[in-house]
């Protein structure tokens, strides 16, 4: 049994695909989301075998998500779209499989094969999915958001998840310390915290070696011994 996740901003597309994928006695579609915020948190939740995801969505794409996804927890991926096929030859080239709209149910068939099979495409450097986050996408007090990146002072990790603390909003992302440090400028300043050098007001030093960051709002950081010299490096601090 290969169980299945479905993303697109449409819900005539997500319902089609839905109807086909019932056809195969050994696909379990374990749910549906119609924008990629609700897609990270689904399959951080749900951890499905493969994700059917429509490339061209708002705010955030397809590719884009894709992005934002440790690799150790990536699922199969299928794109979704209306890409024509000559646009579509970078996808094979970098190992992900696709299916164009409206879904023909033999080109779906030979998909299903292929993840029948247990045989993982090697690779995920999808094309745009590696280029450098501009914004985050937040959920809280029930409503999801995406933060521009140069309004994020902080983000930390407490017994909630992962903690994004903007000049005037906060909330919680599904993405990783790991992922924001290598998809975005912010910095490591201490073992749950990330910074951005551009909100830093000040940097307070300890006694004890370590020293905290006053951020332009007035918020602290801690900032660790292991990570104080490389943020005077890159503040240019002697």
């Amino acid at each position: 049994m290969l169980t299945a996740l479905i993303i697109d901003d449409e819900a005539p597309s997500r319902e089609e695909l839905r109807a086909l994928l019932a056809a195969a006695a050994d696909i379990e579609v374990l749910g549906e989301c119609a924008n990629a915020i609700e897609g990270l948190s689904a399959i951080r939740r749900l951890r499905p075998d493969v994700v059917f995801l429509d490339i061209q969505m708002p705010r955030v794409s397809g590719l884009e998500m894709v992005g934002m996804i440790d690799a150790s927890a990536l699922p199969q991926i299928v794109f979704v779209t209306a890409y024509d096929e000559h646009a579509l030859q970078a996808f094979e080239e970098h190992a992900a499989d696709y299916l164009l709209k409206p879904i023909d149910p033999q080109r779906l068939a030979r998909t299903l094969d292929w993840l029948r099979s247990g045989v993982r495409r090697s690779g995920t450097a999808f094309p745009g999915s590696a280029e450098k986050l501009r914004q985050v996408p937040c959920f809280g007090r029930s409503r999801i958001f995406l933060l521009p990146l140069d309004e994020v002072e902080f983000v930390h990790t407490d017994i909630a998840g992962v903690q994004v603390v903007g000049k005037e909003r906060q909330g919680t992302t599904e993405l990783s310390l790991k992922i924001l440090q290598e998809r975005s400028s912010l910095i490591r300043c201490h073992r749950q915290f990330l910074v951005n050098l551009d909100q830093i007001a000040e940097i307070e030093l300890l006694d004890n070696g370590a020293a905290e960051i006053v951020t332009r709002s007035g918020r602290r950081v801690p900032v660790s011994r292991r990570h104080l010299r490389e943020m005077k490096d890159r503040l240019l601090i002697p």
